[in-house]
């Protein structure tokens, strides 16, 4: 049984790591550009690529994954609960990186590194969903697919150990997708509803108009 001091450190050891953002700190030495203010400001592998390119992107991709790992790794296979709760706290950290002033990913990529330890299933669940939405130019939708489906493959793959890892990393990411990097131009039930199933904000009447006109 592992001691309540020793899992709270590592929990908040696991949240300092993930919220190292190596995206942006890519983005800015190789480029200069700040991702929080590229595009729906997301700091992402994908805004990543479109400033920087490929080689940033792996490096980054390579240390995002890894701080996804360590808390797991560190937990331990006889202690379910503790990797979770760090798993979560690692997500969380890359989600809302006190870095970033509470700006961050989606936590996609930690996500694999934390599932990669034990729960490989999940980890191919994660690829496949951003890779197949790619193809049909809807990877919003193709990530949230992936999440719902993520908790009963894990279950049916890896028992219950399996589906408490893939919550842990689902909550913060579900969050993540509601919550955003800014506020809604709205807030509405169809607004949120956009941003969970689809990861953006719908285009406001306003600029729907001068794209027509």
């Amino acid at each position: 049984m592992i001691d309540l001091r020793r899992a709270v450190l590592l929990c908040a050891g696991a949240y300092a790591i993930g919220s190292i953002p190596f995206s942006n700190i890519a983005a800015r030495r190789v480029s200069g550009v700040d991702l929080r203010g590229v595009g729906e400001g997301t700091v992402s592998g994908s805004g990543l690529f479109d400033v920087a390119g490929l080689r940033p992107l792996v490096v980054a991709g390579i240390g995002d994954v890894a701080k996804g790992a360590i808390g797991p790794l560190l937990a331990g296979s006889r202690h379910p609960g503790v990797a979770a709760a760090a798993t979560a706290a690692a997500v969380s950290g890359h989600n809302w990186s006190p870095f970033l002033g509470g700006a961050g990913g989606r936590g996609i990529s930690v996500g694999l590194g934390a599932l990669a330890v034990r729960n490989w299933p999940g980890s191919v669940v994660l690829l496949a969903g951003p890779a197949v939405g790619r193809i049909i130019d809807q990877a919003g939708l193709g990530s949230f697919i992936a999440d719902v489906a993520l908790v009963p493959i894990l279950l049916r793959t890896r028992g219950w150990k399996g589906a408490l890892a893939g919550a842990a990393v689902l909550a913060p990411m579900l969050v993540k997708r509601l919550a955003g990097n800014r506020a809604p131009h709205e807030r509405s039930l169809a607004v949120y509803l956009h941003r969970l199933v689809l990861d953006s904000d719908p285009v406001p009447p306003s600029r729907h108009l001068k794209a027509v006109s």
